[in-house]
């Protein structure tokens, strides 16, 4: 008797070890299990941790509560502008109700990568090229807006959507490259221009203030003396402004104009004194002048040597 109680109990035990091995679940701490008995829904969802099941009774399905990250394939389209382009983008998403997720959508991984794919392409559509090449955080939260409207009827919150990147064709490249190139270009040409004005105004100040100052301008050289000294160089250049000619030029007018004026007093003179001897290409001095002048005043002046004392005798006196 005691021996048939004891294979009871040994059968019991051994089939209540075969349950629980059956029956017992383990949730783990980023699942949630989502419990069927009979094709119907348990409204207590099993937190994390060990739980137990109705074998043969209950389905035991797992949902995923991590953040869920789904790359986007890249979609072909054509923007409002007529480029065609080719847009890959990535989605964030987690399920925040695991029993919506189950059963609102078939698979809800599916479900949200053929809307985000849809949204893209509607997306490309809709805006510029200028748009996807620079305004991406505004497209960003329009894509997120489109997703997350269906998305949350099925469980699932959106957590964030990017654009990776924006594909375009080789000839777009190339004419956004003059493009930029060009207006580089343009920018090189106004910066250029404008320091060749501001220049200009400098330079005419500093020629107004040595036009008052002539000495500056000799200062100015001898700077430029000094700096081209410094690189050692066997050759020196040494510039003459034309401004430091004009100078010396308005030096020398002075003297000259006071050494000619007292040769004009003596005219009636010179005028009066005989001519230099011809054939004498040298310029008569002022003392020969004066010296001719003497010798012409001393000489008496003689009166018509054909007098009679001088006429020929006939030839009756003669005979």
């Amino acid at each position: 008797m005691i021996e048939e109680l004891l294979v009871a109990a040994a059968g019991a035990a051994a089939a209540i070890a075969v349950y629980a091995g059956v029956a017992a679940r383990v949730v783990k701490q980023y699942e949630r299990g989502v419990v069927f008995r009979f094709g119907r829904l348990r409204e207590d969802v099993r937190a994390p941790g060990f739980t137990m099941i109705v074998p043969g009774v209950d389905r035991l399905h797992k949902v995923n509560m991590q953040i869920v990250t789904m790359p986007v394939p890249a979609q072909e389209g054509i923007t409002r502008d007529n480029v065609t382009v080719r847009v890959d983008a990535v989605v964030y998403f987690k399920v925040v109700d695991a029993a919506e997720a189950l059963i609102r959508v078939e698979d809800y991984k599916f479900a949200v990568s053929q809307m985000a794919q849809t949204s893209l392409r509607s997306i490309i559509g809709k805006s510029d090229l200028d748009d996807l090449l620079s305004n991406r955080e505004k497209l960003n939260q329009g894509l997120e807006l489109m997703l997350d409207s269906p998305a949350i009827g099925w469980g699932v919150q959106i957590d964030r959507v990017e654009i990776k990147d924006v594909s375009l064709p080789e000839t777009m490249k190339r004419s956004m490259a003059r493009q930029a190139e060009a207006d580089r270009e343009r920018r090189a040409r106004v910066i250029n221009a404008d320091a060749e004005l501001q220049a200009s105004k400098k330079l005419a100040e500093a020629a107004a203030v040595m036009s008052d100052q002539p000495a500056a301008l000799q200062l100015r050289l001898l700077q430029t003396v000094v700096a081209v000294a410094a690189e050692k160089n066997s050759t020196l250049v040494l510039p003459f402004p034309v401004e430091l000619l004009r100078f010396l030029e308005r030096s020398t007018v002075g003297p000259a104009a006071v050494s000619e004026a007292p040769a004009a007093a003596p005219a009636a003179a010179v005028n009066e004194a005989p001519a230099a001897p011809p054939g004498t290409s040298k310029p008569v001095s002022d003392a020969y002048l004066k010296g001719a002048a003497h010798a012409a005043e001393g000489v008496e002046p003689v009166g018509d040597l054909t007098g009679a004392s001088v006429d020929p005798a006939s030839p009756e006196d003669g005979a």
